[in-house]
């Protein structure tokens, strides 16, 4: 962004943004894709108008953090409870095949151990955004698959979680991984204690008084947001660990929906802005050398997903029909997948070759998946008007 504004830089962005989401709408793809695409196309990489995108990244964090709030927001304790209960086995059990097919197709292409297992780490989970997004609401039998998928969305969150937390422990230098990990047993443990105990006689009983004040509301709960990141930095914790801890801590509020819905057009924001600098990371040159990594690693996810939620869905007694719904719906990588390379690229745990192959495979997955799903099932913007649901 050398010689370019902000103002310059969010014209370029949101306008061009806008142009690439209506050409997305039409194609039926998900709007993330366009932005990414749109960041490869303007980045350093592409037409080079915005060369540096380091105020963009650190704006962009600010975008992950309030995605891991609204995550936090939605995990009370009884709904975890009860997802935990219903999905874990099959979570798990698609959490260490996918780790093993991806960490295995890096280690084929000759990368090395660590590479590999960021990058299986990276392609376990599945797009909570796009799988969401997708789901119709108005039929008994998707209400029962859509169950299913958030369900099993909500465990591969909180395996998200775990994985940034590996990462910012394993890309701490080795003086301080001792301080990270002594932090990670007491420090975390602390700051939930302290986020439930703060909610519980201070920030409920605010919210009690002065619900009828809207933007009150709004303004206590992105305070108490960022408050619950900056403690977490300043533990040696992440900043998005922080977001997540907030959202937790207030999930037991009666007004944590209400919340949470005003604050995704905010979320929505900086991460047109996550996407666009993930994006811009992209170096385009590499593609031609990496395109046979990236076609093999995209080729695995959108068959080995699918098949596996199918076959240990069936085990669990689901029906045929239901178990193939559902692994064609989760049967992509995940705006994680991005995140988990944007933060081991920063803490040197993956090469920007590393980092160019799992995105750019997740990247292809979500326009495939995208497109199948779409033209095979109900969804808000399927293909066939006979299968468009609300």
């Amino acid at each position: 962004m050398a010689d370019t504004d902000i103002l310059t830089s969010f014209f370029l962005i949101f306008a061009g943004a806008a142009v690439v989401a209506t050409a997305a709408l039409f194609t039926r793809q998900p709007m993330l894709v366009a932005y990414i695409i749109l960041g490869a196309l303007l980045g350093p990489y592409g037409m080079g108008l915005l060369n540096d995108t380091t105020l963009l990244g650190n704006i962009a964090e600010t975008g992950i953090i309030f995605l891991l709030f609204l995550v936090g927001l939605d995990l009370p304790t009884q709904k975890l409870k009860n997802m935990l209960g219903e999905s874990l086995l099959t979570a798990l059990g698609t959490t260490a095949m996918f780790f093993s097919v991806g960490a295995g197709v890096m280690l084929g292409f000759g990368y090395s151990l660590t590479e590999a297992a960021i990058v299986g780490i990276g392609v376990t989970f599945s797009s909570t955004i796009l799988g969401i997004k997708l789901l119709p609401t108005t039929v008994l039998h998707h209400r029962h698959v859509g169950e299913i998928v958030i369900s099993l969305l909500l465990v591969q969150d909180l395996l998200a979680i775990i994985a940034i937390l590996l990462i910012g422990y394993l890309g701490a230098g080795p003086s301080d991984n001792h301080q990270e990990l002594l932090m990670l047993v007491f420090g975390l443990p602390a700051l939930i204690a302290t986020a439930l105990f703060v909610v519980r006689f201070a920030i409920l009983p605010l919210l009690a008084k002065f619900d009828a004040f809207h933007e009150y509301i709004f303004l206590l709960a992105i305070g108490w947001c960022l408050t619950i990141a900056f403690a977490s930095h300043s533990l040696g914790l992440s900043f998005e660990i922080g977001g997540f801890i907030a959202g937790v801590s207030l999930a037991t509020s009666p007004i944590a929906q209400y919340i949470a819905n005003h604050l995704k057009p905010l979320r929505d924001f900086f991460l047109v802005l996550f996407f666009f600098t993930v994006g811009a990371s992209i170096n385009l040159g590499l593609l031609s050398t990496l395109w046979m990594p990236i076609i093999a690693l995209a080729f695995v996810i959108l068959l080995v997903k699918p098949w596996t939620f199918r076959r240990l869905l069936v085990a669990q007694g689901e029906s045929s029909d239901s178990a193939k719904e559902v692994g064609l719906r989760l049967g992509q990588a995940s705006e994680f997948s991005l995140l988990v390379s944007y933060m081991a690229l920063s803490a040197g745990l993956l090469s920007i070759a590393g980092a160019t192959i799992l995105q750019t495979a997740t990247v292809v997955t979500l326009l495939v998946n995208s497109y199948w799903v779409v033209s095979r099932y109900p969804s808000p913007i399927a293909a066939d008007p006979a299968l468009r649901r609300d």
